[in-house]
Formats: structure tokens, C-alpha cells, sequence
């Protein structure tokens, strides 16, 4: 089997519906509600996190993952002059564990070294991701109550 190619490329209006079945995919917290609950709660998030993001990282840059020119996923990503936030990446279920967000990553962490800066992400302490930011070199620096935020810092 050949090895598929990740790509980004801007996000645009029309992958509004992506964007949210993506988001969708992410929380089985949810399933215990009644479909027509669940849509609007997951709505309301969906919505309060896209305003948190725009607010907070206006200069992010948003991607989709495309894998061999196929919808797979989304990679936020915010630089500035100290530091890049890693602030948001998410696979479809089918894409997770392929190595997708590994190969992904890794090219985050090498931009990361050639510029100089450390990486920085806020990750939930359920997320199995936790595990591969921890094996590509990231450590954590503060612990919340939901989440722990990571560091990746070229050199170390």
C-alpha cells in the first residue's frame, strides 16, 4: 500500500458542514442525549468554540487536511514572533491512528526548529493524543482541571 500524502489547504464557507460533523466526531460525550439534543448542543459548542478561536487567534491559520485530495480533517495553527499554538487538530474516526496527524505534526516540529520556536498546545486529559504529543518531545508545563498544556521547545 502506498503511503498517502497530507496536505493543507485554506478553509473556505463551503466546508462549514465538514467543519461541524468533524467537530461532531469528536464528542461521544454526547451520545447519551436524543439526536435532536445532541445537534443542538453540539451546535452551541460548535459555534462558541469557532467565536473562541477567531477571538483568540485571529491571525491562525486554518486548515483543512486533505489525504490524497480527500476531506480527513482540520490543523489550526497561530504563529507570532515568541511562539507557534498548535490550536486545533482533529481527523475524521476513519484517519486516526494512520500516522496522518503524526507526519502532520512532524512537519509542524521541523518549521518549529528551522524558526526557532517552541510549539505550545492545550490538550484534554482524556485524549489519547496526549500519548503521541508526549513520544514527539512534548512536555507538559501546567495542569488544569480539564486539560494539561504542552510544550515542545526546539534543542531540548
Amino acid at each position: 500500500m502506498s503511503k498517502q500524502t497530507a496536505t493543507l489547504r485554506a478553509a473556505t464557507p463551503e466546508d462549514e458542514a465538514f467543519l461541524f460533523a468533524l467537530f461532531a466526531s469528536t464528542r461521544d460525550e454526547f451520545n447519551f442525549l436524543e439526536e435532536v439534543q445532541k445537534q443542538a448542543l453540539l451546535k452551541m459548542q460548535y459555534d462558541a468554540r469557532r467565536f473562541q478561536y477567531e477571538e483568540g487567534y485571529p491571525q491562525a491559520e486554518g486548515g483543512i487536511i486533505l489525504l490524497n485530495d480527500r476531506l480527513a480533517g482540520r490543523m489550526l495553527i497561530a504563529e507570532n514572533e515568541h511562539a507557534i499554538t498548535l490550536v486545533d487538530i482533529a481527523l475524521l474516526p476513519e484517519y486516526r491512528g494512520s500516522g496522518v496527524g503524526t507526519q502532520l505534526l512532524q512537519n509542524l516540529l521541523t518549521r518549529a526548529v528551522n524558526a526557532g520556536k517552541p510549539v505550545k498546545l492545550q490538550v484534554f486529559k482524556t485524549n489519547p493524543a496526549l500519548h503521541l504529543y508526549e513520544r514527539l518531545g512534548f512536555k507538559q508545563f501546567s495542569d488544569q482541571s480539564m486539560y494539561v498544556e504542552m510544550i515542545f521547545e526546539p534543542g531540548q
